[in-house]
């Protein structure tokens, strides 16, 4: 029973979308995951995926992606991407899922999950903080982040370690950090930087929370595995 995590899929099944027009190292990188997920995860584990799950405008649109990681093995726990378009309420997506008969997804949207002694919680972030509009958007993460770990805390008390997913890097505002601290978080995944721009991920434990950077290209496709 592990926890596994992976980002920026990018799936495009239904969008004709090939993400090897950004070198060839993406070349069918949906079979070099498929891959390693099938030989490493089995149903008892958890994925986390921490955003740009698929290229799809509209929800309808992401049938063979959902179906792609439906028949993978494990639990999975989706968080929106800057590229995930497609995302709407979480009650219209589980409706979705439900309808499709895609049992071993859930998503991360302002609430929490417990898996074993863990708890998972998380907010998309954003890239910058420049303009008043990038200030807006931050502190409205601000708030869903600590909503998300709030949640957790209430339904599944204070003493389970907490795992927190983003997207950005938190790094773009010590804010996330300093509710990482507040909070005890011990695990924090995120994802979004692709190529040379993955070589400045901050990885590694700073102050008492472990950062693990898990864009798929940057994790030659293999899973992270997380705890």
């Amino acid at each position: 029973m592990s926890v596994y995590a992976i980002s920026d899929l990018h799936l495009s099944f239904d969008d004709n979308k090939p993400m090897d027009v950004f070198g060839s190292n993406w070349e069918k990188h949906y079979e070099k995951i498929k891959e390693f997920w099938i030989n490493n995860i089995t149903e008892t584990d958890i994925v986390l995926l921490p955003g740009d799950f698929s290229w799809a405008m509209y929800l309808e649109d992401t049938y063979k992606d959902f179906e792609y990681l439906n028949n993978l093995p494990g639990k999975k726990i989706l968080l929106k991407g800057n590229h995930d378009y497609w995302w709407s309420t979480l009650t219209k997506m589980r409706k979705y899922l439900e309808k499709n008969n895609f049992k071993n997804i859930d998503f991360l949207q302002n609430n929490s999950y417990e898996y074993e002694d863990k708890i998972i919680v998380g907010t998309r972030g954003w890239g910058e903080n420049n303009t008043s509009e990038d200030k807006k958007i931050i502190n409205r993460e601000l708030i869903r982040l600590e909503m998300s770990i709030k949640d957790g805390l209430k339904k599944y008390g204070e003493e389970k370690e907490i795992i927190a997913c983003m997207h950005f890097p938190p790094f773009i505002d010590n804010r996330f950090i300093n509710i990482m601290n507040k909070y005890k978080i011990k695990k924090c995944i995120y994802g979004h930087l692709h190529g040379i721009s993955g070589n400045d991920a901050k990885t590694g434990k700073i102050n008492i929370t472990e950062y693990y950077f898990v864009s798929c290209d940057c994790i030659n496709f293999k899973l992270k595995l997380i705890d």
